[in-house]
Parts: structure tokens; C-alpha cells; sequence
């Protein structure tokens, strides 16, 4: 084993990249287990579909107050800087399960999973845990590595959902956001009583098309919600990406998304306000279920005892524009797009009311998973355990940089594919189909409104950029196998 930050790994443990992982790997685990003498933690992991970390008022919004995402905060950690490493749904969903790359868990799209490949479901199945997946799956394939799991089919559904399970289909009455937390309270009451318990509580909200449900609906049916400084964005100084995309609230949200046409006569300006106010009172209504549900997780926990001993994580499978930039929807390498709410309790272990700035990405999650339970973490998977971060300490080799990559062009909405580094202060992006740069100095202008790739001025930080992006792209083992053209 060596150590990497605080991070047990062991090498040769796992054959690359969908083999199975051999006995030495479980025999290594009983050994730790056992030397260390520590009470395993129970791990309940929440994530809803598409929340912005600006949309939670502990996060410093303005729109919207979330009383018990709040209280997670509070009683816990918020990383400020957490992030997705490819801001699509599915893609997401398969790094946090295997702690790895698109390009090496072989889902850059909306790929079937292969469900034959490690995961860390399987490591904590394994090692004794009781492990369960309820709500939204979209992977396509059967879910491997638990014990128990009831999930959506596809994107599922707002109202009297269907859901799959290992016995066939059942249609549960109700709003999905509900039924999925009583569906994983079920799991936490009738769990055995002898082993630890690993939770992945995925909510399907707040997704598109927002479709709350009556009693949060109108909570905000007759709220103006403030608009966000770059809701009129014309891109201008930007590559064409930005304004070719199809995910414009004023051009590509539809009767659908707004739940009936403008009214009458409504034109420029008047229309952008129209439908702003539509998608985001319907956003954060559905936004507000979510939180209203995370409490009553959080009161069970309580009530039964196991708080102190249960580590518990809220997050997204991404970010979301909220306007932003006059978007919705997400794809793009910009904050709003990529910064993932991340919100940890774990009595104990982490300071109550802690704030932590160090970068995190989501193939972190499951290195993250693997040493909160004990166990080593394989050499393959790309991320780092934040253990570390946890305890408020933050390694002299801690990341200073990450990669991301999107690939799916032209997409649902016309999103142009690209790749990137972000480090502590600046952001790089290369479009490569169409051979276009931008650059953001974070600091001056955390905006992104400034693209400064062309200013002579910024040539050695561009020139150092690149370096850095592409020691990561090798680094990383991305190999351009789904590019048609190498950048110059």
C-alpha cells in the first residue's frame, strides 16, 4: 500500500478497467477492519437531479431558503468548491459510483452502464455493508452491488411514478419526491440490524420539466424571484458555443416547461422575465420537497438512534443554470454549470459549522466511501478520498488543478463539446470541434463574463494553462478516443 494524502490504496487488486476484484482485496479489508477496532459508520448519501449549490440558502441565496439542507450545514461541513468533471446526468452518476473518468468507466454519454466493473457498491456489499440504490437510477442496466434497489425507469416520472426492482415494475401512487424518501425509510427500518448500512438516496427532482407538486407549488406561485446579474448575457467576447447552444431561457424554454404559452403580445424583454419567473418558481418549488424530505431522513436518524454514527452526504449528480448566463440546464464548463452542492455531517469526525475551500470533483466520492468504511482504496480509481478534508486538514499535495471533459455534441441542446482545466484562480476550455479557446481569470472576474484566451497580456497564463491541461490529459489516460481532432 502507499499512501496518498491520508488515502489507503492497494495496488493489483483489480484487473483494468471491468474486471472483478480479487479475494486479497476482501482478506486486506478484514485485516484492517480488525486492527483498527473502529465501529464502522453507517453512510446515507443523498442526491437530487440538477440542484444548484445557488439554490440552498446556506450557499448564500437569494432566491430560496432550505431549512434542512441548512441544518446539514450547520451541524456539519459545506465544501464551497466542489465539482463535476463531466456536468451531464448519466455520466455523472457513473463516476460516482466507480471513482473514475468518463473515458475509463465507459460512460462519456447516455451509455448503458456496465454493470460488470467495480463499483463502490460492490467494495462495501462486500466488506458486509447492507447496501441499497432508491430513486433515480438512468444507467440503463440493472444496478449490481446491492441488496436492495427500487429505481426509476429513465428519467421517471413526477406523479404516481413506475418503479423497477429486481421483482419486475410497480406503479406507487404519489409525488416521486415523497415516495422516494419513504421508499428509503423503508430500507433504514427494515435493514439488518448486524451491518452497516450504505444508502444511495436519489431524488429525481428538481429535473426538467419541474413539476412540483400542489402544497410547494404554491408556496411559490405568487413569489418574484430575483434575477441573477448575467441573465441577459449575449456572449459576446466568448467563442461561438454559447450562442449556438439551445439551452436559452428566452429562445429554448417551451409551453411545456413554462406550463402554457405567454401571454399574448409578450416580445423581447418581457418575455425573458415572463418565462424566468415561470422556470424558477417551479424550480425552487420542486427544490423545496427535496429539502423538506432531506429533513425527514435526517429526523429518522435521529429518532432511531444512529445520527452520531452515520455519515451522511447531500449533493447533485451536478450544477444547473438558473438563469445564468441566460441559460438553463448545464453541459458547459462554467461555475454555475459544474459546482456541485456538497453538504457533510459525520458527528465526530467533522467540525459542526465548517467551511471547505480545497477543490473536490466526484470521482472523489468513492475513494471517499471506501475510507469512511475502512476499507483500502484501489489504485485504479482516479479520485482522492476527502478524509482528509473532513477532519479540516487539506495535504500539502492536495490538488491544484482538475480536468473536464463533455462530449456530447451536438446533444439535446446543441452543446458544443469541450474539455478544460480549472485550477485555484483560473479556467481554461477548448472547444474542439470547433478549434476555439476561452480563459477566465476566476479572481477579477468570477463571473466568466471576460474572456481573456486572445489578450497578450494573459500569453504566459494561457501558455501555462495548456501545459497543465494537457500533463492532466495524460496524467488521466485520456487519449482522445472520442475526439476527430487533436487541439493545436
Amino acid at each position: 500500500m502507499i499512501n496518498d494524502g491520508g488515502t489507503r490504496r492497494i495496488q493489483g487488486t483489480l484487473h483494468s478497467p471491468f474486471g472483478m476484484f480479487l479475494p486479497a482485496l476482501l482478506l486486506m479489508s478484514a485485516g484492517l477492519l480488525a486492527a483498527e477496532g473502529e465501529k464502522r459508520p453507517n453512510i446515507l448519501f443523498i442526491m437530487a437531479d440538477d440542484h444548484a449549490a445557488h439554490a440552498i440558502s446556506s450557499y448564500g441565496s437569494t432566491i430560496n431558503q432550505t431549512p434542512q439542507l441548512d441544518r446539514l450545514a450547520l451541524q456539519g461541513m459545506r465544501f464551497d468548491r466542489m465539482f463535476a468533471v463531466n456536468s451531464i446526468c448519466t455520466p455523472s452518476r457513473a463516476t460516482v459510483l466507480t471513482g473514475k473518468y468518463s473515458h475509463i468507466n465507459g460512460v462519456p454519454v447516455f451509455i448503458r452502464f456496465d454493470g460488470s466493473q467495480p463499483t463502490v457498491a460492490k467494495y462495501l456489499q462486500a466488506a458486509g455493508y447492507y447496501t441499497g440504490i432508491i430513486g433515480k437510477w438512468h444507467l440503463e442496466s440493472d444496478p449490481t452491488g446491492f441488496d436492495k434497489w427500487t429505481i426509476l425507469p429513465g428519467q421517471g416520472d413526477y406523479f404516481n411514478p413506475t418503479f423497477l426492482e429486481a421483482g419486475g415494475k410497480r406503479v406507487i401512487k404519489g409525488y416521486v419526491t415523497d415516495i422516494t424518501t419513504d421508499l428509503s425509510l423503508d430500507f433504514l427500518k427494515n435493514r439488518p440490524q448486524d451491518k452497516p448500512f450504505f444508502l444511495m438516496c436519489h431524488h429525481k427532482a428538481p429535473h426538467r420539466n419541474w413539476q412540483p407538486d400542489a402544497k410547494h407549488k404554491a408556496m411559490f406561485a405568487g413569489k418574484v424571484i430575483p434575477e441573477p446579474a448575467t441573465l441577459r448575457d449575449d456572449g459576446v467576447g466568448r467563442t461561438d458555443a454559447i450562442r449556438e447552444c439551445k439551452q436559452k431561457v428566452l429562445e429554448n424554454l417551451s409551453p411545456n416547461d413554462t406550463k402554457g404559452a405567454p401571454p399574448a403580445g409578450l416580445s423581447g424583454d418581457e418575455l425573458l422575465k415572463w418565462k424566468y419567473q415561470r422556470y424558477m418558481q417551479d424550480y425552487l418549488a420542486c427544490v423545496q420537497s427535496v429539502d423538506d424530505n432531506v429533513g425527514r431522513l435526517l429526523d429518522y436518524l435521529d429518532e432511531a438512534g444512529v445520527a452520531a454514527n452515520t455519515l451522511i452526504i447531500y449533493t447533485s449528480d451536478q450544477g444547473f443554470f438558473l438563469g445564468d448566463h441566460g441559460l438553463y440546464d448545464k453541459r458547459f464548463m462554467y461555475e454555475e454549470s459544474i459546482r456541485m452542492p456538497f453538504l457533510v455531517r459525520w458527528p465526530g469526525v467533522i467540525k459542526p459549522g465548517s467551511v471547505q475551500a480545497a477543490m473536490g470533483i466526484n470521482p472523489d466520492f468513492a475513494p471517499t466511501f471506501l475510507e469512511a468504511a475502512g476499507l483500502p482504496v484501489p489504485a485504479d480509481m482516479q479520485g482522492r478520498s476527502l478524509m482528509p478534508l473532513f477532519k479540516g486538514k487539506v495535504p500539502a499535495d492536495w490538488r491544484g488543478s482538475w480536468y473536464y471533459r463533455y462530449y456530447h455534441d451536438p446533444g439535446d441542446h446543441n452543446t458544443r463539446a469541450h474539455y478544460g482545466v480549472r485550477t485555484t484562480t483560473h479556467k481554461l476550455i477548448y472547444f474542439w470541434k470547433k478549434d476555439q479557446w476561452e480563459m477566465y481569470d476566476l479572481v477579477a472576474d468570477p463571473g466568466e463574463m471576460h474572456n481573456l484566451y486572445s489578450d497578450p497580456a494573459q500569453a504566459e497564463t494561457v501558455s501555462k494553462l495548456k501545459a497543465e491541461l494537457y500533463r492532466l490529459k495524460k496524467e488521466l489516460k485520456d487519449d482522445d478516443q472520442f475526439a476527430d481532432k487533436q487541439p493545436n
